[in-house]
């Protein structure tokens, strides 16, 4: 499981022209279930991301959580963060998960991440998504 995780001043998912999720200041996600993921990778990477300090104190340090900031977490399914890409030009896609199991973990994980914190949204998983957002610093943390 890979987690793609940028500090955002904004981010929005839109679907046809229809705004699904979108949250001001926090941490846009971008979430990539692996086959062999489980229950148990899902529930530490949602401690992990909630505790992860990517946000400045007031002397600029990265000391502080989403929570602490009372920041948004926007969690996007990307299967693309799975790909194999240390051989030839074009991803190869074997070490994704299957796409049922890969919805049910992605399903899985945002729950464990809304039961510990109440200022969640989603995109849609499967769905053409259009991502849009502000990166903050740019700060961007790869979590597995």
């Amino acid at each position: 499981m890979k987690v793609l995780v940028q500090r955002a001043l904004n981010a929005k998912v839109v679907i046809e022209g229809e705004v699904v999720g979108a949250i001001d200041h926090g941490q846009l996600v971008l979430v990539g279930i692996e086959k062999g993921d489980t229950e148990a990778d899902t529930q530490r990477l949602a401690d992990k991301l909630l505790k992860y300090r990517m946000f400045s104190d007031g002397d600029g340090k990265m000391n502080l959580n989403v929570q602490q900031v009372g920041g948004g977490v926007l969690l996007v399914s990307q299967f693309t963060l799975a790909a194999e890409t240390k051989k030839g030009l074009r991803p190869g896609f074997s070490t994704a998960a299957v796409p049922t199991e890969g919805e049910r973990l992605f399903n899985d994980f945002v729950e464990k991440v809304r039961a510990q914190y109440d200022c969640v949204e989603t995109g849609r998983f499967g769905a053409d998504m259009k991502v849009s957002f502000t990166n903050d610093g740019p700060v961007t943390f790869l979590l597995n």
